[in-house]
């Protein structure tokens, strides 16, 4: 059986089948030839060595004196000679065949079968291996075209090939034969004379399997890609966030001089490659989305039908829409809301009065929004503040803010439990949260103003004048003394 040994060897070795794959065709091989040369394989046991080297097929008989069916019987004296005295009738031996005495057309079945078996295992092992590797890219060579379907060389010695359909390629991208084609697996599918790889050059998985690579980031996780949309062979837009501040998801992916985002474009046939920061502000996340324009402001008419304005300058308006409307497209597949774009002349004309959220009114009108706060008046209000300090300063008549700082400036707070560093943390908390607002002070400013003011009226209006020359009462209409009659005129300054 040396021949059958070294055919085992190269199953294993050169092949690469797995070793019960082998036994099991092998055994089958065996038995296919057993049957067809005696009708039946019931009795057929087939033997491996351990290691594997080598394997023999033998007939199980049960020893008789009178044998009816020489097939599954022997005949106690040619056991004997066979096996020794000590068997008995009723025993079971093992008769070694040799196959090379089986007829032609046993021989020629349990080729067919070893043939066949070795196929399918073949076939089943190739599909195992590459259902695993669905998602992954893979790289072949051009062969031929069948129906505007490219079908490549992938290796596997003709059991396997990859298929690229029409469907599936990028509609800028023309290829020749013996061209190096990577593309992205998709689906496992087995034919006839093996399996063929179903791949994708369009899945917006290849351009991130593709940036993976490039990219060190996102192998690592530091960077993530949150969404890619394709419009394959034009454009490609890519949504990254940054598990660490201190890391630029868009400059990691771009690299030093736009090196790494290069050798993606080039890999793509100079497809374009926006690559913009993801930020879960839809409002911020639709204004990236629509790079390259450069968008003035983004309302959201709809939160719950997800319909946005974005408004752009005349001169980034074509930018914004794109080629045939590509770039707003595929912003609306990256941000998943519908973006009506419109320049500034435009919206003023809109009717935007339906949009009721004070944030859509003031992205509108304002450049920043205000945060509001709430108002802190006591010291246990303080955000950080030891509460056990606090209690003690409102147990000894200190719990206004206002009350605190009087008593901390005028450094009259003594009491024991606080210390002055405390004290100090106090005031610094509240120099850096409270804003103190002057109104009252203010108010009663103006008050005493304007009372001031009408007194100083009532004293002018209640001022006597009096005659130079006899001393009787005037008033500043007169222009005679009712009393002496001398004549007098009034000039500015005098009293």
């Amino acid at each position: 059986m040396s021949e059958m040994a070294e055919a085992i060897r190269q199953l294993i070795l050169e092949k690469g089948y797995s070793e019960d794959s082998v036994r099991q065709t092998i055994e089958k091989a065996l038995k296919a030839a057993y049957k067809r040369t005696y009708g039946t394989d019931e009795n057929a046991i087939v033997k491996f060595n351990d290691d594997m080297s080598d394997v023999a097929i033998y007939s199980r008989k049960v020893v008789l004196d009178g044998v009816w069916d020489p097939v599954k019987e022997i005949e106690l004296e040619d056991a004997k000679k066979l096996a020794g005295d000590d068997v008995e009738e009723g025993d079971e031996i093992d008769i070694l065949e040799d196959p090379k005495t089986f007829n032609r057309a046993a021989i020629g079945a349990g080729k067919q079968s070893a043939h066949q078996g070795l196929n399918e295992t073949f076939k089943n092992s190739l599909i195992n291996e590459y259902k695993d590797k669905i998602g992954e890219i893979i790289i072949g060579y051009y062969q031929r075209d069948r129906n505007g379907n490219i079908y490549l060389d992938v290796g596997k010695a003709g059991h396997l090939e990859g298929v690229l359909p029409v469907k599936y390629q990028s509609k800028l991208e023309f290829y020749e034969k013996g061209d190096r084609i990577k593309a992205l697996i998709v689906d496992v599918k087995p034919t006839n004379t093996g399996v063929q790889l179903v791949l994708s050059r369009s899945d917006p998985k290849l351009v991130s399997s593709i940036l993976e690579k490039e990219v060190p980031e996102i192998a690592d996780g530091t960077v993530e890609i949150e969404k890619i949309v394709r419009d394959a062979g034009y454009r490609t837009k890519i949504a990254v966030s940054s598990k660490r501040e201190e890391v630029d998801p868009v400059g990691a992916c771009v690299g030093l001089k736009g090196t790494r985002i290069q050798n993606v474009i080039r890999e793509l046939l100079n497809e374009k490659i926006d690559v913009l920061k993801y930020d879960s502000d839809p409002v911020v996340f639709i204004k990236n989305a629509l790079s390259p324009a450069q968008v003035e402001r983004v309302i959201i008419l709809d939160n719950d039908k997800r319909q946005a304005l974005a408004i752009v300058e005349d001169s980034q308006f074509s930018l914004a829409i794109g080629r045939q409307g590509q770039n707003v497209r595929l912003a609306n597949k990256l941000c998943d809301w519908n973006i009506d774009v419109k320049t500034i002349e435009q919206a003023e004309e809109m009717d935007l009065s339906a949009v009721s959220t004070v944030q859509n009114a003031k992205a509108l009108f304002n450049d920043d929004v205000e945060e509001s706060y709430d108002e802190i008046a006591t010291v246990s209000e303080l955000p950080g503040v030891d509460a056990e300090v606090a209690k003690l300063l409102k147990d000894n008549g200190i719990d206004e803010i206002q009350d605190f700082v009087e008593a901390y400036d005028n450094n009259s707070i003594n009491i024991e439990g606080v210390s002055k560093e405390a004290l100090d943390k106090i005031n610094e908390l509240i120099n850096d949260t409270v804003e103190f607002v002057e109104e009252d002070e203010e108010v009663e400013e103006s008050a005493e103003t304007s009372a001031e003011t009408t007194k100083d009226t009532e004293d002018e209006s209640e001022e006597e004048l009096v005659c130079p020359e006899c001393g009787a009462k005037i008033t500043l209409e007169m222009t005679h003394c009712p009393n002496c009659g001398v004549e007098f005129e009034f000039t500015d300054g005098e009293e």
